[in-house]
């Protein structure tokens, strides 16, 4: 499959720009890579599939921080770092996306 194939959805460009909107106004989520990632992604601009795999293990990694006590997961008046995190690499539309590219790389 060419990586020409993997294109971020409409869904995963708005959650990296909201991410980096959420990341400006309360300094915190996320590292250089994610910002990247965040660029990336909400100028809807190819994946390879380095990328994919990529991200495919940044979810994995980060799937606990939605546990994390201190701020809140999914807020928007006091989110934490790694729901900002989370959404710079695409949020909940990329986890979903990702697992199914890595599904049809695995065929």
């Amino acid at each position: 499959m060419s990586h020409d194939n993997f294109h971020p959805t409409e869904a995963m460009a708005s959650a990296a720009r909201h991410g980096l909107r959420l990341r400006e106004k309360f300094n915190r989520g996320g590292t250089e890579v994610g910002v990247k990632r965040a660029h990336q992604l909400a100028d809807r601009k190819a994946l390879s599939e380095a990328d994919i795999k990529s991200m495919h293990s940044f979810f994995a990694r980060h799937e606990t921080d939605k546990s994390a006590k201190t701020h809140e997961w999914g807020s928007d008046t006091d989110p934490s770092a790694g729901y900002i995190a989370w959404l710079l690499w695409g949020g909940d539309a990329a986890q979903s996306w990702v697992e199914r590219q890595m599904k049809a790389l695995d065929d």
